[in-house]
């Protein structure tokens, strides 16, 4: 095998999901992330959803589950977002609690890496684990990382 590759660039591109309720769904990361559809399929054997923000897609949904997403399983650990400022992952914090997300933990937690980056950490209406962080601003006073010697993001 070559240790040279042809790509130059890469970067994430969209996130596809599975869901048990694709309305539900579509509701959720419509009020908590300002995404919106950019396309639907509604034939009821092929359900899914294309969500986007600022003419890039970010999220898939796929109605194709049952139950609720299983942390115990390989595949997806979590899904992160990124934003500007404190103040926005904050004012997400608010909506989110309006919206009866549950939360991995209580407010915003300084990431454990040294930086001044952190987030908060929640779930979506299937249990998908979900954080929206910042790179900066976080004070580390604020509150202590969640768990010692491991990734923040680690959601133990």
């Amino acid at each position: 095998m070559s240790s040279t590759t042809a790509i130059r660039t890469l970067q994430t591109g969209h996130v596809g999901l599975n869901v048990t309720d694709l309305a539900r769904s579509i509701d959720f990361y419509r009020a908590a992330l300002g995404l919106q559809v950019t396309q639907e399929g509604t034939d009821p054997e092929r359900r899914f959803a294309l969500l986007g923000r600022d003419g890039r897609l970010v999220v898939t949904l796929w109605q194709q589950s049952a139950g609720t997403f299983a942390t115990a399983n390989p595949g997806l650990h979590h899904l992160s977002f990124e934003v500007e400022s404190l103040d926005e992952v904050r004012a997400t914090e608010r909506l989110l609690r309006e919206l009866g997300a549950g939360f991995a933990y209580d407010g915003v937690v300084p990431h454990a890496e040294g930086s001044a980056s952190g987030g908060i950490f929640f779930t979506d209406p299937d249990g998908i684990r979900l954080e929206v962080y910042t790179r900066t601003g976080v004070d580390e006073t604020e509150a202590a990382a969640p768990t010692a010697g491991a990734p923040t993001c680690g959601f133990f």
